[in-house]
């Protein structure tokens, strides 16, 4: 098997020390990172937007720096922000976590040419990796086995480029799930192409056949400078909706002995090929014995942790060893299984829709074997600019059916007051054989929670949004304020708080993060919104849902607007494409008719129940 590329350009690492590092990225992931770099013994520097000012990594990282901005462009996304402060925290090093700028080889390609190192693999890697196209002609060089498919250039002739239903449109840059359509029938795709007419709207889109009933399985990587490769775990990623993970567990249960080797061969093959420095995930789909390469994120994993505890091994501490040049030595054999479930403020009552809220209170499982990323406290509000995830709860034991019954009681102890969540979802997941049973009872797939009736014998679970009660039996309060750009903090009595809150009702405060509460709830940081208002007049914003007119089911910002105003339009038409964490909603026409105004255009946010289109009926 040819296993390299010669075309590709070599890097070789010169071992530099890293002494500070610069995580650019919030939440959950950042504190990830901060944790070990402390352990490392290394200084941390968090950039924040204007809202994530009072959050758990800020108050973490050694030094917290304001990006100067609330929009994701603005901060999260801005790469000259991000180095500009990197550079003026001294930063010999970039985490970029997951998500954001992670893999973003331009990105990747500023640091470096900063004389910053980067925690990741090269940009040449990236670009090569990222683009699902580029990867599965890599794969196809290598002899790793992909699904059929073919590239899409504009609309003419796709259909003659299907064959049979059901197929996936999946866009060539898209990640974590998005940007896949599936089409089942002619129906299907007449519909789609209408959706897009604009032929530029398909560049960068492929079509690939839909393997049905199979299993997600993942290779969790690493390779250093000196060519060491190593696997460090399997791990199966089936239980999804909406492309989304729900459960992660390491090692992949139930694998054959041949298939899990050529899971590795595979594996080896993709990151010598491309001279892959750094961790990274190979992912692919398992039917029966046939496997087929989906794609390499080439970054740190949502779900790296069961790896980590199976193996007793650090893989953010891998990625920086292996940035500064250390040889990689042997990984530890996996002992025992572990299982990570994902609690999103997610409503089983409203068939899964975003919950939002302010967090009341939280409880938390303990006990052996039980361990919880996150980074939500009381007080926190969830919006619907991110995605949804209050915590990872991971679980490990010796064997599969011993973690199972560990994850079940850690759930039971495990309490979110505030917004609903998706606890009714996972237990119901649990408690199925086809997930919970041994190997003659496993049957889950990648389609499995939408097509197995898992989601009908959910029992709803209301949790109702409640405003966080302020804390008055303190006398002193820490407040983070901004000064110069540079996050302090300052213990200030409770009575000072209210006579600030009350000047602040009558004139704008002076000082960042000091709310109009005596204590605030802090707002979880928004994704970013295109413009700050709306097109339409605000009297037709948070209006209840009347009439022919289209309204918005959910909360969330709008990613596309099909229709135009004057179009004639048909029950079921597509208008509006919502998405709210990570979640794309597309809105339909109600009626027949024309559409009369256009009250949102793209990067507008909305709330559940604002009109989005007027539409007049054909008869009126």
């Amino acid at each position: 098997m040819n296993t390299r590329r010669d075309d590709l350009p070599t890097h070789h690492t010169q071992g530099r020390p890293i002494r500070t590092i610069l995580v650019a990225n919030r939440g959950e992931v950042a504190v990830r990172v901060i944790r070990t770099a402390h352990d490392m013994g290394i200084r941390t520097v968090v950039a924040y937007s204007d809202q994530d000012i009072d959050s758990l990594a800020c108050e973490l990282a050694d030094e917290a720096l304001a990006l100067g901005g609330r929009t994701l462009a603005e901060t999260y996304l801005n790469t000259d922000a991000l180095i500009d402060v990197a550079r003026r925290a001294g930063a010999d090093a970039i985490h970029p976590g997951y998500g954001f700028l992670s893999e973003n080889a331009d990105f990747a390609q500023a640091v470096e040419d900063a004389g910053i190192t980067w925690l990741g693999p090269s940009a040449e890697v990236i670009r090569a990796l990222g683009d699902k196209i580029s990867a599965r002609d890599i794969a196809v060089r290598t002899g790793v086995p992909i699904i059929p498919g073919t590239r899409i250039e504009g609309t003419v002739n796709v259909a003659e480029r299907i064959d049979s239903f059901p197929v996936l449109i999946k866009r060539a840059d898209s990640g974590g799930g998005r940007g896949i359509t599936r089409i089942d029938s002619a129906e299907d795709l007449n519909r789609f192409l209408a959706d897009h007419a604009d032929p530029s709207e398909l560049d960068g889109c492929f079509i690939e056949k839909l393997v049905t009933n199979a299993r997600h399985v993942e290779t969790q990587c690493l390779r250093d400078a000196h060519g060491n490769f190593h696997v460090v775990s399997t791990r199966d990623c089936s239980v999804q909706r909406r492309n989304q993970k729900i459960i992660e567990e390491a090692p992949a249960p139930f694998l054959c002995a041949d298939v899990e080797e050529r899971l590795r061969e595979y594996s080896r093959a993709l990151f010598e090929a491309t001279d892959y420095r750094g961790v990274g995930t190979c992912e692919f789909l398992v039917d029966n014995n046939d496997v087929y390469f989906l794609e390499v994120n080439p970054r740190l994993q949502v779900e790296h942790t069961v790896s980590e505890e199976v193996t007793g091994i650090d893989l953010v501490g891998e990625q920086i060893r292996i940035a500064r040049g250390d040889v990689v030595g042997e990984i530890p054999s996996t002992r025992g299984h572990s299982i990570e479930v994902r609690v999103t403020s997610e409503n089983p009552a409203d068939n899964l829709m975003p919950s939002t809220g302010t967090i009341t209170s939280i409880s938390w499982p303990g006990g052996p074997g039980v361990r919880i990323d996150g980074f939500i406290r009381p007080g926190d509000a969830i919006g619907t600019d991110y995605d949804s995830l209050i915590a990872k709860l991971i679980v490990t034991a010796p064997t599969r059916e011993q973690a199972l019954a560990r994850l079940r009681r850690a759930l039971s102890e495990f309490h979110v007051s505030g917004v609903a969540t998706c606890h009714a979802l996972i237990d119901t997941i649990l408690a199925d054989p086809a997930f919970a049973g041994d190997e003659d009872d496993f049957a889950v797939h990648t389609a499995w929670c939408e097509t197995s009736g898992l989601l009908d014998r959910m029992k709803p679970q209301h949790i109702q949004a409640a405003d966080a009660e302020p804390m008055l039996d303190v006398e002193l309060t820490a407040v983070p304020v901004e000064i110069d750009g540079r996050r302090v903090s300052l213990r200030l009595p409770l009575r000072a708080l209210s006579a600030i809150a009350e000047a602040g009702r009558s004139s704008t405060p002076s000082v960042a993060g000091l709310g109009d509460t005596p204590v605030r709830a802090r707002p979880q940081v928004l994704r970013g919104r295109g413009r700050a208002g709306f097109a339409g007049s605000a009297s037709t914003l948070g209006a209840a849902p009347h009439g022919p007119n289209v309204h918005a089911p959910i909360q969330g910002t709008v990613v596309k607007v099909v229709a135009s105003q004057g179009d004639i339009v048909t029950e079921g038409d597509l208008i509006v494409v919502l998405e709210s964490m990570k979640m794309e909603k597309p809105v339909h026409a109600t009626v027949s008719g024309r559409v009369g105004t256009l009250r949102v255009s793209p990067g507008d946010s909305v709330k559940a129940g604002d009109e989005l289109a007027v539409i007049i009926e054909e008869e009126q």
